[in-house]
């Protein structure tokens, strides 16, 4: 596992001072309006979103008087598809790959997942066939059952006959076996492949006109993406104001890493699904995080997993503890994301709780709650979701249990968020 910076964040006592009483700025900053790095008013945010962010950056970061840098720098998290990108850079990945035969056939589909289904693995042998050697590159540019099998199982858990493509038992707080799949897809390939794949993905998503789609198989696929103009402004800003800024995603890391690059964010600063490699080839075990070891795809930074691996890889907890909600100074000070992927390490942040809207329950349900006044609710920047009709139903079933039911969303204390509505929509960006 490689090596990460651990970071302890700045003292309660220390950034609540700072909200409350101004004083002189400590050689390593710049305290007052006039010198400190500031979000660019061109950009257009929804409500007073920028100057939630501006505050949380204004207290934490360089211009805070009680700035001490190093080991102490304030850290920024973010969710990476649909958070700082518009559209999937794994789909996008897996669709490229799809449209240039690189996904290998495995010798057992079965063995590509510990959830997969005997119909799923079926569906999956029957549409790629058995004809091509094992280990080598599936045509799935010109087998369109076959790209359609992979991208059903992804998308959708299913088979093209509608059939469940995993079952059994799993922690929905901790992984999710279509998530898990997609690295395990790229099993054979070694790690430069898969980032030269991501790179050539990226290059010919960026370079797409917006709202463009295209045909993988039988299905109709966005063809396109961008970075958000305002979340490269708020990344460059924050790493400006000293912040550590790292992205945590559920996708495939070397993915993950090449797509981050593009906003300023390096490998080191970039934490996602890490496959096993063996003999420099990928395999279909992924790392595990809080002492739980390698797996098939047990834990991934998805929900719960997202807030272990930031306190792992960040703040340097170790064991069972990284699962559990950590004290003031080992927590993010600003946390985004979009889905209920992201609801915890956003739930957990300290200054702002930034969502982009993309109607998932229950980050929806923390966010219009705001229970703390430091959330943030922000309509996509690039093609935003209109109003959802009914409202998100906190009361009854807005939370994922780890065994899949779904319950109530409740707050810290306990008590349970009444449905919310949905005001933070397209018309409105």
């Amino acid at each position: 596992m490689r090596s990460r910076p651990v970071l302890t964040g700045l003292t309660m006592a220390a950034a609540l001072a700072a909200t409350l009483a101004p004083g002189p700025a400590q050689a390593q900053g710049h305290h007052g309006g006039a010198h400190c790095p500031q979000l660019s008013t061109e950009l257009p945010w929804h409500g007073d979103n920028r100057a939630k962010l501006q505050r949380t950056i204004d207290e934490r970061g360089t211009c805070s008087p009680h700035w001490r840098g190093g080991k102490h720098r304030p850290v920024a998290a973010f969710d990476w598809d649909n958070t700082i990108v518009k559209n999937d850079s794994t789909d996008a990945t897996i669709s490229w790959a799809l449209r240039h035969d690189k996904i290998l056939r495995p010798k057992d589909w079965a063995a590509t997942s510990e959830w997969l289904t005997p119909a799923a693995d079926r569906a999956l042998t029957e549409a790629c066939g058995t004809d091509v050697p094992v280990g080598r590159p599936l045509p799935t540019s010109t087998n369109d059952d076959c790209a359609d099998e992979i991208l059903q199982v992804r998308g959708e858990a299913e088979t093209m006959s509608g059939q469940e493509a995993f079952a059994g038992k799993w922690n929905h707080r901790r992984t999710v076996p279509e998530y898990a799949w997609v690295p395990q897809l790229f099993a054979g390939h070694t790690v430069a492949e898969l980032r030269s794949y991501a790179r050539a993905a990226r290059d010919e998503a960026l370079a797409a006109p917006v709202g463009s789609e295209r045909k993988v198989g039988t299905h109709t696929v966005p063809a396109y993406s961008r970075y958000y103009a305002q979340q490269k402004d708020l990344v460059r800003t924050l790493q400006k104001a000293g912040f550590a800024v790292y992205i945590v995603s559920a996708g495939s890391e070397p993915v993950t890493e090449e797509w981050s690059s593009g906003v300023g964010i390096d490998r080191k600063h970039t934490l996602a699904i890490r496959s096993v490699v063996r003999h420099g080839r990928i395999t279909p075990y992924t790392e595990g995080c809080g002492g739980t070891g390698v797996s098939k795809g047990e834990e991934i930074p998805y929900i719960e997993g997202k807030r272990c691996v930031i306190n792992q890889e960040i703040f340097g907890i170790e064991g069972k503890k990284a699962w559990k909600k950590q004290d003031w100074r080992h927590r993010v000070a600003i946390g985004g994301g979009d889905a209920d992927t992201d609801v915890t390490f956003v739930g957990d942040a300290t200054g702002t709780h930034l969502v982009l809207n993309r109607n998932k329950p229950e980050i929806m349900c923390r966010g219009y709650d705001d229970a703390d006044g430091r959330w943030a609710v922000n309509p996509m920047f690039i093609e935003p979701l209109p109003r959802q009709e009914d409202a998100y139903p906190c009361s009854s079933e807005g939370f994922t249990n780890p065994d899949g039911s779904l319950g109530p969303v409740r707050r810290g204390d306990g008590s349970v968020i009444p449905d919310q509505e949905d005001t933070a929509y397209g018309e409105d960006a």
